[in-house]
């Protein structure tokens, strides 16, 4: 065999080494819920390292047909190692499956807390889930009509909270394919899909936790293929499913619209609002929990948000700016849709099919990152929908960001005290400002390289040619 065709068998050794140790991981971090060995903080750890390892691995080397088959493999049976065990880092679940057996009682999910006498029937009859619900004394569900309906398909089927993890793994497949399907039309590796695949957060979030957020990913891959196949129509309708799942991705709409095509943003409205038509019987309590838990978090008084503590700290201000903090996201988010609309018409027709998603994916990531910075969410499962963009745009900030979360929280930074949280967020934030002028430092000195490269004259002025250069 040549060396050529050597190098991608010696590519999918490392790549069966590595997701080995991922695997023993897995069962690691099984293994910490009754037993202390090296601690969450350990495995996450280690996690991180070896996940970084096969990204790097996947990105600069030569691959095969067979590194595919790998790679789902890994991602497979890591999944399956924590799916059948009860959830020891979230009870979020259990109100999953109780939100779906109400349903099949004929009560919308909306109408009662689970404590209350009028489901004494439930209480009774599911007692274990019942004492395993969060809030249950006070809150309403939280979860938008999306989210409800796939709560009673999936309890149509089993009502276990093993049913329902199940149920979440598979959304994580189709997130799969659809990855699949955006590589290939982008005209690159598909065995990049590792990124998305081998990410330890989800082994942690989504098998073992179970978090509806798995059902963002596949709504959200399946609006960026139909808008990059340019079927304005489905990227709309696939848009509104993910809404309906839960409400950040509303953030994309700028990224994802076609300009003088109205046909998306009419269909994403169009879904929505037929998604809480169908739970209009409850009124207002169609939105559930979730001023409550505006006030729970922090979000109405601004104490969640780290870049306003940051400000307090850095001014020695003995007030809350949260006036000031809305005005500056506002004209951010404002800055960032003028961007988007720019850049994605400066992109030619021409370009766009040479280079599909151009014109709209590094637009997205942005939108969806610059949200969960201002967000700053406590808990690592609220960035599992960013991971998708990791393998269509990798970037070094964004790989910081969802790994450094998810490690921090594992670690006794994640403690839910408001100084706890603090130190993490400035360890954190800190981390992605220097990746990201690392990155900015590197891709201009690409840039410079390529432009060298390409006249030919490392002695002529570069500044002349730059500006000829689209990035």
């Amino acid at each position: 065999m040549t060396r050529t065709a050597v190098r991608p068998w010696i590519t999918n050794v490392v790549l069966l080494g590595l997701g080995f140790a991922l695997l023993l991981l897995s069962k690691q971090l099984v293994s910490e819920f009754t037993h202390y060995t090296i601690g969450f903080s350990g495995v996450a750890g280690w996690s991180v390292v070896v996940y970084m390892i096969a990204v790097a691995v996947i990105l600069t080397q030569p691959t095969n047909r067979y590194t595919l088959g790998i790679i789902l493999a890994v991602a497979a049976l890591c999944s399956m190692v924590p799916l059948l065990v009860p959830p020891v880092m979230s009870s979020d679940v259990y109100r999953y499956v109780w939100d779906g057996l109400v349903q099949h009682a004929g009560i919308s999910a909306y109408r009662y807390i689970p404590a209350d006498p009028a489901l004494n029937f439930l209480q009774v009859t599911h007692k274990e889930l019942f004492e395993h619900i969060n809030r249950r004394n006070y809150a309403h569900t939280i979860y938008p009509p999306g989210a409800e309906i796939l709560f009673f398909l999936i309890t149509s089927i089993n009502s276990s909270v093993a049913f329902m993890k199940i149920g979440m793994v598979l959304c994580e497949g189709l997130t799969f394919y659809a990855l699949i399907q955006i590589l290939s039309l982008m005209g690159v590796n598909p065995d990049r899909v590792l990124i998305f695949a081998w990410c330890p957060l989800l082994v942690w979030e989504i098998s073992s936790s179970g978090h509806i957020d798995a059902a963002v990913m596949p709504f959200v891959c399946l609006a960026l293929l139909a808008r990059m196949r340019k079927r304005d129509t489905w990227t709309g309708v696939f848009l509104g499913l993910a809404i309906l799942m839960k409400l950040y991705p509303f953030i994309l709409l700028p990224a994802l619209y076609r300009r003088g095509k109205w046909k998306m943003p009419v269909a994403t409205l169009a879904v929505v609002a037929l998604g809480y038509a169908c739970y209009a019987n409850v009124g207002l309590r169609v939105f559930g929990f979730l001023g409550g838990y505006m006030k729970e978090e922090g979000i109405d008084s601004g104490t969640r948000f780290f870049l306003l503590d940051l400000t307090k700290h850095v001014f020695r201000l003995q007030y809350d700016p949260v006036a000031l903090f809305y005005i500056f996201g506002s004209l951010l988010f404002a800055g960032l849709v003028i961007w988007c609309w720019r850049t994605s018409n400066q992109i030619s027709e021409e370009d766009e099919n040479v280079s599909p998603g151009r014109s709209f994916l590094p637009q997205s990531i942005c939108l969806a990152l610059a949200m969960m910075l201002l967000f700053s969410p406590h808990y690592a499962w609220y960035v599992v929908w960013l991971i998708p963009f990791l393998a269509l745009v990798p970037n070094l900030p964004a790989f910081t960001y969802v790994c450094g979360l998810f490690y921090l929280c594992a670690t006794p930074y994640g403690a839910g005290t408001k100084q706890a949280q603090y130190a993490l967020n400035s360890i954190l934030y800190s981390l992605v400002a220097l990746t990201a002028v690392l990155e900015c430092l590197s891709r201009r000195w690409l840039m410079r390289r390529q432009l060298a490269s390409s006249v030919g004259l490392h002695t002529e002025p570069l500044h002349k040619y730059e500006r000829e250069i689209h990035l």
